[in-house]
This record gives structure tokens, C-alpha cells and sequence, in this order.
């Protein structure tokens, strides 16, 4: 029998149901809330005031990233605080924005540390937490971890299955991370029966696997028709495959400014544009299949807060 049904996706956490709606479109915020250029620090000011900015103005969720190490061909450290460490804090000071993390490298961590954390934030967040998980594509971290790179693929699916059963009462499995017999149960539980996982990208997996597993796809920006299409082709995979019915999610760069008088501007994976600009695009994506937008503002040369209330004003009504 299979689960899948167009309008409706599966009920999971609080983060998940109140972030994710069919034929709709949310809008969210890559931390850090602050412009900064290639290869530079964020100085992480000010982010618990923005956030909880972002909060009462009525964004769906703030997204973290898992970046272990500095690699300076990759030009970014994210946050740099630890992921799991960060979520903890983020928990305590808001009360209703859903917590992403896009994504935890499956490869570089055990599964049972990974379980372990997310159930704790899910759990002391009142189910707020969204877990991005990831196979990793920078390979210079690989080796400072004694990981193989080349086999990262087989390894985020052992993990990920992991993950997956370890959440259960009193699990008995064998997999090659543990095989956690003989009467032991990790806890806390998940507010739900799990955390829900989406999955980024392809995650080095086939396309026959992914269909079946994820409760969500992260996926990178792209012209809206090749958007569409892919995402038509995943969702008839897990059609075919008897899964729920699962969101889409993707990440955008913006840098909004009133006073740029030309058409939009490519950006890296984003465009410099005025909020007219910005509606027209969400709205294409909405019509496509995109869940959720969650945008970075790093590029951004406005002033932040500023930009999120004329975001708050001119944007998210038509997405609430």
C-alpha cells in the first residue's frame, strides 16, 4: 500500500509539520544573519537579536551548517560554531522558529553521537529541530579525521540507517558503526517517533535509495524549469517507491536593494534585485514544487535588520 498522497506530507515534529505544506512556499534564514566577504570571518554580532527578529517577523526557520574545519579553497566557515552546540543554545533563547542544520556530514561523525545530539535538541527545543544530513563534498577534511573520502557515499547510508533504527525502543540491529544488543536504549526519544532527516542533494546515493529514504530533499538553486523537472522526477520516485509524499527545500543568496534600478543580477547561487524581483522568483518556485526558500544574506549590502523587515513586509505575507 503505498503512503504517498499529493496534498499531504507525512506528520513528523513541530518543526517539520509547521515549516512544510504541498503546494506551498516557506521562507527561512541561513545563519549568520550578516554580510561578509569570501574567505572572511563572520563576526557572529548581534545574531540572537536577529534571530529572534526573524522569529517575531514570521520566518519559518533558521539554518546552520556543518563545517568542521576551515578549508580555504571553499571560502566559507558558516557559523563556526559547532552545529550541535549552537542548536542547544538557539533552543534556549527562541521559542517557535524551527532549527535546521543543512548538513551534518554523515561520514565525518558517528551515527550514535548524531542520534544522540538530535534527539537531545529535538527534545529540549519542543520539536523544533530540521536535520539536514549530508554525504560531504570537501574533501581536505576527510583525512584530518582519518575518513576516506572515496567511500563517503556507503558510508552516509550505513550512517543514515544507523540513525534511522537507533531512535526506536530498545533497538537490535546489526550494522558495521555498532550493533547495539543485548537490552541497551539510547535516549531521550524524539518528540515524534524521529527526527525528521532530509537529505541533501544526492548524497552519492542511487536514485532507487533515495526515493525510498529522507523525509525531505535539500537540493541548490537553479533556473526554475530544470528546478521543476527534477523535482517532478523525485517525486515520482518515491511514487513508484510506496514512500510519503516529501518536501523540497532549497537555499538562496540575495542581496535586496530598492535603489537597483536594472533586472535581477547573478549573484553566487543567488541575484542582487529588488523585493519585486524576489516575489516573482519565490512565487515560480512555489509553482514548481519548492517548499521552502531559505535565504543567505551574506552577499547582502544592506543593512541586515533593515532587510529582514522589508523582507517581513513586502515577502512573507505572500507566503504565510
Amino acid at each position: 500500500m503505498s503512503l504517498f498522497k499529493e496534498n499531504e506530507f507525512e506528520s513528523i515534529n513541530k518543526a517539520f509539520n509547521n515549516t512544510f505544506k504541498t503546494n506551498k512556499l516557506s521562507l527561512g534564514l541561513i545563519i549568520p544573519l550578516e554580510s561578509y566577504e569570501v574567505g572572511a570571518h563572520p563576526s557572529m554580532s548581534e545574531q540572537i537579536e536577529l534571530i529572534k527578529l526573524a522569529q517575531d517577523l514570521g520566518f519559518k526557520a533558521v539554518w546552520l551548517r556543518d563545517i568542521p574545519f576551515e578549508v580555504p579553497s571553499f571560502g566559507d566557515v558558516g557559523q563556526m560554531y559547532d552545529p550541535f552546540a549552537y542548536l542547544g543554545y538557539l533552543s534556549a533563547k527562541t521559542s517557535n522558529i524551527a532549527l535546521g542544520v543543512g548538513s551534518i556530514i554523515l561520514p565525518l561523525r558517528h551515527p550514535a553521537h548524531v542520534a544522540k545530539a538530535a534527539a537531545s535538541i529535538d527534545e529540549l527545543s519542543d520539536g523544533r529541530l530540521l536535520l539536514g544530513v549530508a554525504s560531504g563534498d570537501r574533501p581536505e577534511e576527510y583525512p584530518a579525521l582519518n575518513k576516506d573520502f572515496v567511500n563517503r557515499g556507503e558510508k552516509f547510508r550505513h550512517s543514515f540507517e544507523y540513525i534511522s533504527q537507533v531512535w526506536e525502543e530498545y533497538p537490535m540491529f546489526d550494522n558495521e558503526f555498532g550493533s547495539p544488543y543485548g537490552g541497551i536504549d539510547m535516549l531521550p526519544k524524539p518528540t515524534a517517533k524521529k527526527v525528521p532527516m532530509l537529505i541533501t542533494g544526492a548524497s552519492q546515493q542511487a536514485p532507487s535509495w533515495l526515493a525510498s529514504n529522507g523525509d525531505g530533499w535539500i537540493t541548490y538553486p537553479r533556473n526554475p524549469q530544470l528546478q521543476g523537472k527534477l523535482i517532478s522526477q523525485w517525486r515520482e520516485g518515491a511514487k513508484n517507491s510506496g514512500s510519503y509524499n516529501r518536501p523540497v527545500s532549497q537555499s538562496l543568496y540575495i542581496d535586496l536593494d530598492e535603489d537597483f534600478a536594472l533586472s535581477p543580477q547573478s549573484i553566487h547561487l543567488g541575484y542582487r534585485l529588488r523585493s519585486e524581483h524576489l516575489l516573482a522568483h519565490l512565487k515560480q518556485l512555489e509553482s514548481v514544487g519548492v517548499n521552502h526558500v531559505a535565504l543567505n544574506l551574506r552577499f547582502n549590502r544592506q543593512d541586515i535588520r533593515k532587510t529582514l523587515e522589508l523582507l517581513a513586509k513586502k515577502i512573507l505575507p505572500e507566503f504565510s
